[in-house]
């Protein structure tokens, strides 16, 4: 199918064949699953999944050329169930009369709601149609079960450095879609910076390069020089690949939290960045921050907490983008303290309530009022009186059972092994062998 000359480069150029197709080697390189379904042309139903702009529909395209059968295309953000029922009518009457199969592409078939995938099964499981569906989002998540077990999955990743250059020089060779009917001169570092800046977004290096080449005038030459400041006028958003409902929120605030922990400061403001840039909220960073205060920080800096919670409160005085100072503050400071992860002890704690209860308490904990009632009312002793107040005691410590009877001694916290935990652990060793 041809495109209008008004169309935009990146759809212009759109491959038309296996061959034309650039990027995602590893799915469509010789010897490769996906490459050897469209060669022989037994293609099954498939997803394809990946971020935006990464080939998604241009793949299915270079599927539809590739393979002798009717292509239908349904967008699920426009399309429902009505007209998926017309597309089945269609296929039913084509395989009567012709025998021809029907090869449906579903473009953003996260959109769907549950029956609305349904639907769909039917018609996959009887091989009337053949699903080619495009998502970026995580299918594991976001279609149901049946029909991901109906279908192979492709993950399609962003176009490398290498993969964008190449698609540019194509541009700018072919007269016909591209840019070749223009006298163009590209710079090499023009070039390589529209390939960076475009951070996989093929579309988005493609339609950038149009603009820099028409709206650059020709020189006395006749030539457009297109130099790095042209490029950097032409591309001035760097396309940050992240989107607040997707896997790549995930996959961003895992980078931080592991760089964290890993006391990698720069990896750490790297990925915060990243998720900044990608309009994360300061609020969803300040939260995780102030978990990792306790969890990975905890008892080797306990002011940690406070210190984040501080960071936040200014945050919410003074807004952004003076909040970058505070996210920042916590972010270096985080990163380089010292880590201890026993405030996991609480999940020792639980899983021991869990499985065997918690007990009874020992009659001297028991609370001092209830007890005396009891005891006024059974003529017996208040067993709450046999409780040893601590602070009567020197060094504020004095031998007491603190447990069930039927517990035993139980060992849910360990102490890090970092300066401070040392002191507490000092005084845990000193409370252990007093009890012994």
């Amino acid at each position: 199918m041809g495109h209008s000359k008004s169309a935009p480069l990146a759809t212009r150029m759109r491959p038309k064949s296996l061959e034309e197709y650039v990027g995602q080697r590893h799915l469509i390189e010789e010897g490769k699953l996906l490459n050897r379904m469209i060669r022989t042309g037994s293609i099954g139903s498939v997803i394809l999944y990946g971020p935006p702009s990464s080939g998604k529909t241009t793949l299915a395209n270079v599927i539809s050329q590739e393979i002798d059968a009717r292509f239908v295309i349904l967008n699920a953000v426009l399309d429902g169930i009505k007209e998926l029922r017309a597309v089945v009518d269609e296929a039913k009457t084509r395989e009567r009369m012709s025998g021809e199969r029907t090869i449906l592409f579903v473009d953003e078939i996260h959109r769907w709601n549950k029956a609305q995938q349904d639907a769909l099964l039917p018609h996959i499981e009887s091989g009337l149609l053949t699903l080619i569906g495009a998502t970026t989002e995580n299918p594991y998540y976001s279609l149901v079960g049946p029909l991901l077990s109906r279908c192979q999955m492709f993950e399609l990743k962003p176009f490398d450095v290498e993969d964008i250059i190449l698609l540019i020089r194509r541009a700018m060779d072919d007269e016909e879609h591209g840019l070749g009917s223009y006298k163009v001169e590209i710079t090499d570092d023009a070039l390589l910076h529209f390939a960076e800046f475009a951070a996989g977004d093929i579309r988005n290096a493609l339609n950038a390069v149009e603009m820099a080449v028409i709206t650059t005038s020709p020189n006395k030459n006749g030539m457009r020089v297109i130099d790095l400041d042209v490029a950097k006028e032409s591309i001035q958003k760097r396309n940050v690949r992240f989107s607040k409902q997707g896997d790549e929120h995930y996959h961003y605030a895992s980078a931080f939290i592991k760089s964290l922990r890993g006391s990698d400061t720069d990896g750490a403001l790297h990925w915060m960045s990243a998720m900044l840039e990608g309009g994360e909220d300061p609020n969803f960073i300040f939260r995780r921050l102030l978990i990792f205060a306790s969890e990975d920080v905890g008892m080797a800096e306990p002011k940690a907490l406070e210190m984040v919670n501080a960071a936040h409160q200014a945050f919410e005085k003074c807004g952004m983008p003076e909040a970058l100072y505070f996210l920042s503050h916590c972010c270096i400071y985080l990163s380089l303290c010292p880590k201890s992860n026993s405030t996991k002890a609480i999940f020792k704690s639980l899983d021991q309530i869990r499985k065997k209860g918690p007990g009874q308490v020992p009659s001297h904990l028991k609370d001092k009022t209830a007890n005396k009632l009891k005891a006024q009312y059974e003529g017996e002793a208040n067993a709450s009186e046999e409780y040893k107040y601590p602070h009567d005691y020197p060094e504020g410590w004095v031998k007491q059972q603190y447990l069930p009877d039927d517990t035993g001694p139980l060992s849910y916290y360990k102490p890090g092994d970092n300066p401070v935990e040392s002191k507490f652990n000092s005084r845990l060793d000193q409370i252990k062998k007093k009890t012994m």
